[in-house]
């Protein structure tokens, strides 16, 4: 062990030369006593030197090492726990007489610099802008290059590039943008409207047939397996959206809960084509009905219809070489379930605007018949107002000026020359960045980050108009703005974007859960999980109820298909239950410990996605039992507490996780079931340098391992939940309290509403701003968390408290 000697501190740099200089007492000290020891040069545990650590704050390294040993010490972490622990008085005044200087030295940065660093629109926030300043609805955001997440979100700026190469991308996409946008304002919008009857739906035009069943003057679609079978010739004659209507829709031997779930796709399908695009999921009840879907359709793409419920028996083809016959058949008759329809009704649309909003957002009021270089100059001025999000000098646009008068005086009309000027706008930094000045944010700037934030897009003439008034910075004035946007349509936007980012919703096709380990997954389940964690979210802002919801809540959005799949611990019927004598099979009774009584009242049959009251023994509610976050956090074939361990920790209760340190490997578990990951994870805590990482990682991994990656209930690790290595779902939180599963785990941290507010605040802020927060924001994160205590942190009260900070308001 190496020897120190307190006592010679009365000397300070004597000891370990001038690294301490600057160090405030009692800290030399403190770390002489607790620290040096495994931190010295000769160590240097997790690679950090103390004894060459300068105290001189306005380094960045130097201070995120300071940063890092306050946290440190100040969550117990260190000294581990095995070393001697220091008095509770002297680890205060450590803490107290560090907090000081880091708060003092990172103010000052941020005074000067600004925490948010220059940043730009992240794809999805340029395609939303460019829809909603032009009036197209064009799909732009996959022609650009994905965005890269920083601290959890593509918006922030420290992620973020701004290349040549994407600057080239951004002139691309300008310029079909404005193509589109100024060919429907000149020529008019392209009108289709088509109705598909059943008989031009299952018209066999040679080849492979894979079309649906043509029987009582109905199309019908079978659970066919053959890749593409439900295809129809619905080819449409352009790139746009459209409206599709399935005519009496109707469920052939709709199962015990009323329904056949389906889904509609569109696509080539083809073989040499096989990508399909999600355009809605199919309920069909016993009770016809009309059902509409609106969708972006590419030119000579068609529609897939089709049962796609994993769960249902699979109807054979009825004939060979890649076709479907059913000549001499009927499938109905045999039991198998079906989806019926009286025809498809096909129409093209444009949800964004009409022609004359269109040609109001390029050309104003102005008639471009008579219109001259002035006419051109106060267009393009205008234009700049609105693409900018600011008042614009003549300064500012003269170079937009020149190149339309250009246009002009080269014999181009007048569109033409506007266009030219257009483009370029589209292109300047004043439209692809956020300008924010160091300091308090000016009226327009907050108008923008406050749209982009519960928007995803620009301002709106409303609050353009405050912001023009000064009257943003008025706190009883941004207050009314936050609820009227929480309250448009435009915030289903916020609510995709951030659940999107925030919850790696946008990582549910990132793994595909294997077929044979969990055969009753489809993609109606998936789309069907999506829709449940962003209808819950969305009611938690609207109806403004409290954080713990996150954790925990009696009530929970489900469809039929998704209520069936908790509920059955994913099983689906055996070869056994195959129909005889042309009699429909019995579902398959569930074993006792699997099947689970999810809802209290049964659901509407055929109403969709629907709040309901949970069951008490359900064994959901909240955020960290939904599918999609279950599914996320696994990898298609096994679970791991690490890994949701990790995710709870940093998304739900605001922990911040470190890497882990180099040198150690991942823990691969047992997919055959024999061992727990909890066996092999006992022996990866043995080693010192993991353990204390992982006593605040592990904890909510082990309460949720009795769901398997598809979000199904489970007792044991074998296949089916049941058989083979036991779940434990038992353990310890990192303040010593124990749980014996998810239910008292839920009950920890349904107490602890005070950290569930700080750390979705904390995402909030860092996804709203485009930065994260620093040291010396915690006192007015606290704050903000503070004001909404009363309501039980309401989740749309910590929105507008965030919203209100200087957090926000300042760069």
């Amino acid at each position: 062990m190496k020897v120190r000697f307190l006592p010679l501190f009365a000397a300070g740099a004597a000891l370990i030369g001038d690294a301490w200089a600057a160090l405030p007492d009692p800290l030399p000290a403190f770390l002489d006593q607790h620290c040096i020891e495994c931190h010295d040069a000769a160590v240097k545990k997790g690679g950090l030197d103390l004894d060459a650590l300068k105290f001189d704050l306005t380094n960045a390294d130097a201070f995120q090492s300071w940063q890092k040993i306050f946290e440190r010490v100040r969550d117990g972490e260190m000294p581990p726990k095995k070393k001697p622990q220091p008095a509770k008085a002297d680890a205060d005044a450590f803490l107290a007489s560090l907090k000081a200087p880091l708060v003092k030295a990172d103010a000052a940065d941020i005074a000067t610099n600004g925490r948010v660093r220059s940043r730009r629109l992240t794809r999805t926030e340029y395609e939303n802008t460019i829809h909603d300043l032009l009036g197209i609805d064009m799909p732009l955001k996959v022609l650009l290059p994905e965005d890269r997440a920083s601290y959890g979100f593509e918006t922030v700026a420290a992620g973020q590039q701004l290349s040549q190469h994407l600057l080239a991308r951004y002139l691309d996409v300008a310029d079909i943008a404005l193509t589109d946008a100024f060919k429907r304002a000149l020529d008019g919008d392209e009108t289709y409207q088509k109705h598909h009857t059943p008989e031009m739906l299952t018209k066999n035009r040679g080849g492979n047939y894979r079309g649906p069943d043509l029987r009582d003057g109905k199309s019908v679609s079978w659970p066919i397996t053959l890749q593409f079978f439900g295809r129809t010739p619905t080819w449409v004659p352009d790139d746009g959206w459209y409206r599709i209507t399935l005519r009496n829709v109707h469920a052939i031997n709709p199962g015990a809960d009323g329904t056949v779930w389906g889904t509609l796709r569109s696509g080539e399908c083809e073989s040499n084509a096989p990508m399909l695009y999600m355009i809605g999921l199919v309920e069909a009840t016993s009770t016809p009905r009309d059902l509409v879907y609106e969708a972006w359709i590419q030119k000579n793409h068609r529609l897939e219809l089709k049962p796609n419920d994993a769960t249902l028996r699979k109807a054979p083809t009825g004939a060979k070489g890649g076709n479907v016959s059913f000549k001499g058949r009927d499938l109905a008759k045999e039991g198998f379930e079906g989806i019926a329809h009286s025809g498809i009704d096909v129409e093209r649309i444009y949800p964004n605007a009409d022609r004359a909003t269109l040609r109001k957002n390029l050309f104003g009021e102005a008639n471009l018949q008579n219109a001259d270089a002035a006419t051109l100059d106060k267009l393009i001025n205008r234009f700049a107002r609105r693409a900018f999000r600011r008042p614009v000098t003549d300064e500012q646009t003269a170079a937009y000026r020149e190149i339309g008068r250009q246009a002009l005086a080269d014999g181009n009309p007048v569109p033409e020359a506007l266009r030219a000027a257009y483009r370029a706008i589209l292109c300047s930094p004043r439209f692809l960045t956020f300008i924010e000045a160091p300091g308090q944010l000016d009226d327009h700037a907050i108008a923008s980050r406050l749209s982009y934030a519960l928007w995803v897009s620009m301002p709106d003439y409303a609050l353009i108009q405050l912001a023009n008034e000064n009257k943003l910075h008025d706190p009883k004035v941004l207050s009314q703005q936050v609820d009227r946007m929480l309250d448009h349509p435009k915030a289903q936007r916020f609510v995709t974007s951030f659940t999107d980012q925030w919850l790696k919703l946008n990582q549910i096709d990132f793994t595909t859960p294997d077929t044979r380990l969990f055969p009753a997954f489809d993609q109606v389940l998936q789309e069907s999980m999506l829709q449940e964690t962003r209808a819950y979210f969305a009611e938690l802002v609207q109806n403004d109820l409290g954080i713990t919801n996150l954790v925990d809540s009696d009530f929970a959005f489900l469809n039929g298909r998704l209520a069936r799949h908790y509920a059955s611990g994913g099983q689906i019927d055996s070869p056994a239950n195959a129909p005889k004598n042309g009699k429909k099979p019995a579902f398959q009774k569930l074993p006792v410990a699997v099947s689970q009584k999810i809802v209290a009242s049964e659901l509407e049959v055929g109403s969709g996605l629907q709040k309901v009251k949970l069951d008490p023994s359900s064994k959901r509610g909240g955020l960290v039992t939904q599918g999609a976050i279950l599914k996320v956090t696994a990898d298609g074939t096994s679970t791991s507490p690490v890994v949701r361990g990790v995710f709870i920790n940093e998304r739900i209760l605001g922990n911040r996780i470190p890497p882990p340190p180099p040198g150690v490997p991942a823990i691969e578990p047992d997919i055959r079931g024999a061992t727990s990951i909890r066996d092999q994870l006992d022996k990866h805590r043995n080693n010192e340098s993991c353990a204390s990482c992982h006593q605040t990682i592990d904890p909510p991994g082990f309460a949720l391992e009795n769901y398997d990656p598809v979000g199904v209930w489970r007792s044991g690790y074998g296949k089916g939940g049941r058989g083979g290595a036991k779940v434990d779902p038992s353990g310890t939180t990192p303040d010593g309290g124990t749980f014996a599963d998810l239910t008292t785990w839920k009950q920890i941290y349904t107490s602890r509403a005070d950290q569930l507010a700080r750390g979705f605040t904390d995402h909030f802020i860092t996804y709203a701003t485009g930065a994260p927060l620093r040291f010396s924001n915690e006192a007015e994160l606290e704050q903000a968390v503070a004001k909404t205590s009363s309501n039980g942190h309401g989740m749309r009260s910590l929105i507008r408290a965030a919203l209100l900070t200087g957090m926000f308001l300042e760069k």
